[in-house]
């Protein structure tokens, strides 16, 4: 079981809870991160008292660090921050909830440090899976996702003794907002309008990816690099309730799947206490009262993002990190009112078409795709 945590991310809804299930738990806190905001960052450092706090942009930093001198506390900015933060060494676990690709250095050098990765920075596997995986192998770093589908299909997967006995894996998805729609009439939709997800309540950028399907395009990715799957023995059903939030099917025919509300804590905790289980304060899923469970297709037609996060993953290399950098970009231009709703597939398709993908990849590689993918959304 997790002792001591670093967080990086601590000031998003995931980071949040996260310290919410540390307290319940009694885990010590050595690290904490986050981008600009300022006030939250430092009311949680007064409360966890970590060695080490870090806002990503200096201008921020530079403010926490005045405001916590004489704390004992040290503050750094940047990425050399978060590298600094995910190899902390009286840290067993480091939580990786930031957004976007910014996760991925760090996320690689606490795998160099040989700790365990609670892992809900999905873009991470998305852009650089392979290298990540690999690395977790050679150093013997255990990745343990938080992400509530992938921690759904990781319970599933602790009997199975063979994996080469899956058939496929399940993501369920809620559908978002929009669930029902022709592609023609989400043309006119607001990002009010995408912000209003009917189950979960998540950061802006995570809440428009469910509006689109391209979250569960980027955790179909996730998953085959997780379970070393390929992308056709991963699919995704829309499951509207999010009570079943996962299945494994076994070559026997046999179904697995993990129930439980649509509350975040439960992936987290489970991420800490692994193997083991902690007894949780929230009330458990009654199967008396949660109502009918159904199940449909994905319309990909109505919402392209999932089937070019597919094809993404079948043409490999850095396929995968054109369409996340691409999807960033799009994402937060349409967040500022720059670009419609259907402009964010259109845009990131664009980027797929003008981007060259280079096989094999390095890190470098993949970092420049990123960049390329995000010039090309502005063009």
């Amino acid at each position: 079981m997790t002792k001591t945590i670093a967080l990086l991310g601590a000031t998003g809804s995931i980071g949040r809870q996260t310290l919410e299930v540390a307290r319940e738990l009694g885990i010590s806190v050595a690290a904490l991160t986050a981008h600009t905001q300022i006030d939250l960052l430092e009311q949680q450092a007064r409360q966890f008292m970590p060695r080490l706090a870090v806002l990503y942009d200096p201008d921020a930093a530079r403010e926490l660090e005045g405001r916590l001198r004489g704390t004992g506390i040290e503050v750094l900015a940047g990425e050399e921050g978060l590298l600094a933060a995910a190899s902390l060494d009286e840290a067993d676990t480091v939580v990786t909830a930031v957004m976007g690709s910014v996760g991925l250095r760090p996320t690689l050098a606490a795998i160099e440090k040989g700790k365990r990765i609670a892992l809900a920075n999905k873009e991470t596997l998305v852009c650089a899976g392979e290298l990540v995986m690999d690395a977790a192998e050679r150093y013997g770093a255990e990745i343990v996702p938080v992400d509530s589908e992938h921690s759904a299909v990781f319970q599933c997967l602790q009997g199975c003794r063979d994996r080469r006995e899956v058939r496929r894996i399940l993501l369920t998805c809620s559908g978002g907002p929009f669930y029902g729609k022709t592609f023609g009439e989400l043309e006119d939709m607001t990002a009010a309008d995408a912000l209003r997800h009917p189950n979960w309540h998540m950061g802006p950028k995570i809440t428009v990816d469910s509006a689109t399907l391209m979250n569960k395009g980027l955790e179909i990715i996730e998953a085959m690099r997780l379970y070393r799957l390929p992308v056709e023995q991963v699919q995704a059903v829309i499951h509207r309730q999010s009570i079943v939030h996962s299945l494994v099917e076994f070559r026997d025919g046999a179904l697995l799947a993990q129930l439980g509300t649509p509350d975040m804590k439960l992936p987290i905790r489970y991420a800490m206490t692994y193997p083991h289980r902690a007894e949780s304060p929230n009330a458990p899923l009654d199967l008396l009262t949660c109502g009918a469970l159904t199940f449909d297709r994905p319309d990909e037609e109505a919402f392209p993002c999932l089937r070019l996060a597919r094809e993404a993953a079948a043409v490999g290399g850095t396929a995968c990190a054109i369409l996340n950098g691409a999807n960033e970009a799009a994402v937060g231009l349409f967040l500022q009112g720059k670009l419609g709703f259907n402009d964010i597939p259109r845009r990131v398709e664009r980027a797929l078409e003008r981007t060259e993908v280079q096989y094999q990849p390095s890190l470098a590689d993949i970092l420049e795709a990123d960049r390329a993918a995000r010039r090309a959304v502005l063009l």
